[in-house]
């Protein structure tokens, strides 16, 4: 199951966020806002033809201030739907390749002496920016996966006792290809439960295959963003302020003890040996919150939880090795926990 489009909003009147106009102090209302994200959309197929879900991961992500990990086999368009996103939303972005010989300093900064005043200075490293692409994170050993724990839970660098803040907004977008490959070193536990979401982005079909293989025909370059149209249609500030938009969605009693009910059901079934913790129901509640605000609406139902339960979900449990065995998949077992579990009217 992968996270679904949401419903198309009307145009509005006017777009206060043309890039020249990002950091407009006015208040747009709640339909201008999604109407911006849609553009952005738009923006980001002129370069990735479907992965459709992605995209909104990828929104959901940065509108809950949350980081996002996108499985793929290799050449799905995972590095490509990062950076067009980036231009399309104009952020600040680096790019680190995970390779078995990164250093955690090489992400995060180090210290570094200077001849000239015979002091050490911080030399600020990759993360310092709004998008972090972290490409093939699970290349890269432990050590150094686990340099970018502080910065994703808490935003900010601490280097020889010094805590540095890194700019708002701060995403991490990880890549990563699926375990059974060789080379990669799965992600620990305490990282993995550090992404909001888990977006598994699949092979396409055949009419987008055949679409993509046309604009390689008429001479598409992946590596040529504004060669292929891609306009900044939104930033920093759009963000922002779809953010404070996205707070004022209410989730009732009934929701919230779904979402309780949903991740103490995970505790409990046989099929794992490890459920989903309070970060992991929250994390759910915060994404369903999202999706509602995406699809038009002020407040948030059962059915938003259903559509994040999965990729909020499915990167926090752990199988049992007799389900594995079986040949039982963590998202088959979050599916049969959404057909039991009690749905609130």
């Amino acid at each position: 199951m992968s996270i679904p489009h949401p419903d198309p909003q009307p145009a509005p009147p006017a777009d206060p966020f043309r890039p020249d106009h990002r950091d407009s102090p006015d208040r747009p209302d709640d339909a201008e806002l999604r109407e911006s994200l849609d553009r952005v959309r738009q923006e980001v197929s002129r370069a990735v033809v479907g992965q459709q879900p992605a995209v909104t991961g990828l929104l959901i992500g940065l509108l809950c201030h949350g980081h996002v990990l996108l499985e793929g086999v290799p050449g799905v368009a995972k590095t490509l739907l990062v950076r067009a996103l980036s231009a399309a939303l104009s952020l600040e972005t680096h790019r680190v390749q995970f390779t078995p010989d990164l250093m955690p300093g090489d992400v995060t900064g180090s210290l570094v002496y200077d001849t000239r005043s015979g002091e050490f200075e911080f030399r600020r490293g990759p993360v310092f920016t709004n998008l972090l692409l972290a490409d093939e994170i699970n290349r890269t050993p432990p050590k150094t996966q686990a340099a970018l724990l502080e910065a994703m839970a808490e935003r900010q660098v601490s280097v020889d006792g010094v805590s540095r803040v890194l700019p708002d907004p701060f995403m991490v977008a990880a890549t990563q290809n699926p375990v059974e490959y060789e080379g990669t070193y799965p992600l620990p536990e305490a990282q993995l439960d550090r992404f909001l979401l888990k977006v598994t982005m699949e092979l396409p079909g055949r009419e987008d295959e055949v679409e993509i293989l046309r604009r390689h025909a008429e001479g598409f370059d992946a590596s040529d963003l504004a060669g292929a149209g891609i306009r900044a249609v939104a930033g920093a500030g759009t963000v922002r302020a779809a953010r404070r938009a996205v707070a004022r969605v209410q989730s009732g009693p009934g929701v919230i003890g779904y979402v309780t009910d949903l991740a103490r059901a995970t505790r409990v079934s046989p099929s794992f040996q490890l459920g989903v913790s309070p970060r992991g129901s929250t994390a759910l509640l915060h994404a369903a919150t999202a999706w509602a605000w995406l699809n038009g609406r002020d407040f948030t139902t059962p059915d938003d939880v259903q559509a994040m339960t999965l990729p909020c979900l499915r990167h926090r449990v752990s199988l049992r090795p007799e389900a594995e065995l079986d040949g039982v998949s963590a998202d088959q077992v979050l599916s049969g926990l959404l057909a039991t579990v009690p749905v609130p009217r």
